[in-house]
């Protein structure tokens, strides 16, 4: 195994640590980590929450999670005695601020133990509104004042709209320094997400026609086939185009439109995002029916499966008007991108479940063939699947073989695990090594936040105000209402799914 560059030594305390965020990605990931022989030589992990386990109780429960979750659950490698010897529990009280002294404690022992002051990691994986009461407990302790080695990991969703964000900011900058902060969100993890940059930047073959002059139209689709599997409550104040759009779909986004940076530094990168969603066309409420479409899921047929339609799932209103489905045309006013639309849809119950960015080439002049080559004409189009396989796809002419000129477009295929041997860390494992390493390169600015924020909330505004009349308006194993169908075609365009990408 390759010799790795291991971060110094890192104490994870982890809110929330007998709950599910823990049980499913966060110990998986750093057992991973440990395999790989990224963890630091000195570490220690500590669960934090109200349930009672013993420190032997809560090691079996979290190795249960890594048989069931963790992709080498069937390849433990014998490494988990090992593992687990730097895995404790502390049961405490997190509203309670003389609870906080047991925090202090272990970080002194830890300190006394390994000779060297430790990274402090505080992971807050709990509910989003647990977070401002445990901030602020968190900032008196006296380890908080170390800037460099002391940080915390924020998960999304952050905020409710822009003011809650801006609070939630400004609560969290009162005691930490924008450094300390890790704003998480595990897509910007994902190797093929990441991989955007090397595709754009380590190429001359892409960055010269990544631009209007080349590109018609971007996709960005983000589907599930699942429903809201008992997050109802959650759901029904959240609704698709904060659950999505606004983190997720928007910071690929960012990636796929950015400038290129100067350098990989971790603000640059940041500074690049930023840039791209305030150069985001902001939305007059009266245009929203025009660029906005929001869709529910009915009951119906899911996989040979009778499924419930959201409104009949459990904590959901029998009259909800919580979307399921959102599909949004932006512009991007700026050199680069000026005029070409980026089309993003995301919805629960949809007929497959993928992440799929495409972009879309103008159509090359076709005057130069006979009229029977052209009748399978299709214009280029470059598409990087996120999830669940991760592959960049390439489709290009080429002529059918045979005696007459018939062209048809066929597809070149670079895909993650047939080229490279190694399975890729799942996203949580680099997040959570960044962190450890203190690179801020993938997680969230404040600024970046609150402008994406800023660019959804006419939308948000604009549908919290006009009910819907057709509410549900798609069935499960659909692509989501009629409306997001009649969006892009408009435009003389289509969306693109991977069944016919894949042809």
């Amino acid at each position: 195994m390759q010799s790795n560059k291991r971060p110094s030594a890192s104490l994870i305390f982890i809110f929330g640590g007998s709950g599910d965020l823990n049980y499913r990605k966060l110990i998986p990931a750093l057992y991973n980590l440990y395999i790989d022989e990224w963890m630091p030589e000195q570490f220690a992990i500590v669960g934090i929450g109200r349930k009672p386990f013993s420190d032997e109780s809560y090691r079996e429960r979290l190795l249960d999670g890594i048989k069931q979750f963790s992709r080498r659950k069937d390849e433990q490698n014998g490494k988990w005695a090992e593992f687990s010897k730097s895995v404790t529990y502390l049961q405490m009280d997190a509203e309670k601020d003389e609870s906080y002294d047991g925090i202090t404690n272990i970080a002194k022992q830890k300190e006394q133990e390994w000779g060297t002051h430790p990274n402090i990691i505080f992971y807050l994986a709990v509910a989003p509104q647990l977070v401002p009461d445990i901030a602020p407990k968190l900032g008196k302790i006296e380890l908080c004042g170390d800037k460099k080695c002391t940080r915390i990991v924020v998960e999304k969703p952050f905020g409710h709209d822009l003011k809650s964000a801006h609070d939630l900011n400004t609560l969290l900058m009162s005691m930490f320094s924008e450094d300390q902060i890790y704003r998480i969100d595990h897509y910007l993890g994902k190797e093929t997400v990441q991989n955007i940059l090397a595709l754009r930047f380590a190429n001359a073959l892409f960055e010269p026609i990544w631009n209007r002059n080349y590109i018609d139209h971007v996709q960005i689709t983000a589907a599930e086939t699942v429903g809201v599997e008992g997050r109802g409550g959650y759901y029904e104040s959240a609704g698709a185009l904060r659950d999505m759009v606004q983190n997720h779909i928007l910071q690929i986004m960012c990636m796929v439109a950015m400038e290129a940076p100067v350098s990989f530094d971790a603000n640059e990168i940041r500074n690049k995002k930023v840039d791209v969603l305030n150069a985001i066309r902001r939305i007059a409420p009266e245009d929203v029916h025009a660029i906005a479409v929001r869709g529910q899921y009915a009951d119906g047929w899911m996989k040979g499966e009778k499924v419930p339609g959201y409104r009949q799932e459990e904590s959901v209103s029998p009259t909800s008007n919580t979307e399921t489905f959102a599909a949004v045309k932006f512009y991007i006013d700026n050199w680069r991108w000026q005029d070409v639309p980026f089309y993003v849809r995301t919805g629960k119950r949809l007929r497959e479940k993928n992440t799929v960015i495409s972009m879309h080439f103008r159509p090359a002049p076709n005057y130069a063939f006979p009229p029977e080559a052209a009748d399978s004409w299709r214009p280029n189009r470059l598409t990087i699947t996120v999830s669940p396989e991760m592959d960049i796809r390439i489709r290009f002419q080429a002529k059918r073989p045979g005696q007459t000129m018939i062209l048809d477009p066929v597809d070149m295929i670079f895909n993650y695990d047939k080229a490279y041997e190694n399975h890729e860390p799942e996203a949580y494992e680099t997040l959570l090594l960044d962190v450890m390493e203190g690179n801020a390169t993938l997680f969230m600015r404040a600024d970046q936040v609150e402008a994406a924020w800023k660019v959804i909330t006419p939308i948000l505004e604009t549908w919290e105000t006009r009910a819907p009349v057709d509410f549900p308006n798609y069935v499960p194993n659909s692509w989501g209402p009629e409306d997001a169908e009649a969006l892009i075609a408009r435009d003389g365009n289509t969306w693109a799914t991977m069944t016919a990408g894949a042809k």
